[in-house]
């Protein structure tokens, strides 16, 4: 099994037996873990929160259709990449899905290959998003552990001011911020202006930078 994706599951929702019967062989046959339903509302229910995957969808499905489960994701704060697939489509759906975030649209009957290649294509776009998150988690530890007087330094610093005007600005002495600074970048564990400016943008420090 691919060691990159032996511990990521692709989550086929399609409420006929046949198709999902049929997907789940071909995405096993090239090592994934599968796990499928026959509704949006049994995918719901069964969802573990810590998985990481992505989400092969049918659009028509009866009760729920796919692109109205696709808007009930944030609702369980499911943020899986969607691949959207349909006997059926048309413009307009296609427009619906991808502009609620599906990463792609595919039409019933399609080339294995073609699913094969989206499916890992979601599966890496799942890893780089648990990997920033992760990333983002371990600043926000570390912001978290300055005292209020490194933070204050810290946000004054990414403004641009210099060690003397931090001063200034705070009424405390250059010597102090300084140390302060020091301090600061140690916890962040940061080297230089440049990655402490990275930080505080992942941080939504910086106006107009926060992502």
């Amino acid at each position: 099994m691919n060691p990159n994706t032996d511990a990521q599951t692709v989550f086929v929702i399609d409420d006929d037996t046949d198709v999902r019967d049929s997907l789940k062989w071909l995405l096993e046959s090239v090592g994934l873990n599968v796990q499928s339903y026959e509704n949006a509302l049994a995918f719901f229910e069964g969802f573990d929160a810590r998985a990481s995957g992505c989400i092969v969808m049918d659009v028509r499905m009866p009760g729920l259709s796919g692109i109205n489960a696709q808007k009930k994701l944030p609702e369980y704060n499911i943020e899986l990449p969607v691949i959207m697939i349909s006997a059926h489509g048309n413009v307009d759906m296609a427009v619906t899905a991808l502009t609620q975030g599906a990463i792609t649209f595919i039409e019933k009957p399609f080339d294995d290959q073609v699913l094969i290649d989206h499916v890992h294509n979601a599966l890496e776009k799942d890893r780089a998003r648990f990997t920033q998150r992760r990333s983002q988690s371990r600043i926000r530890e570390r912001y978290d552990s300055l005292t209020r007087r490194e933070r204050q330094v810290l946000e004054l610093i990414v403004k641009g001011l210099s060690n003397q005007d931090a001063a200034d600005e705070l009424g405390i002495n250059r010597k102090t911020v300084e140390g302060h600074r020091a301090n600061m970048m140690a916890k962040m564990k940061v080297d230089s202006f440049a990655e402490l400016v990275q930080v505080a943008i992942a941080l939504g420090l910086v106006q107009g930078l926060a992502q």
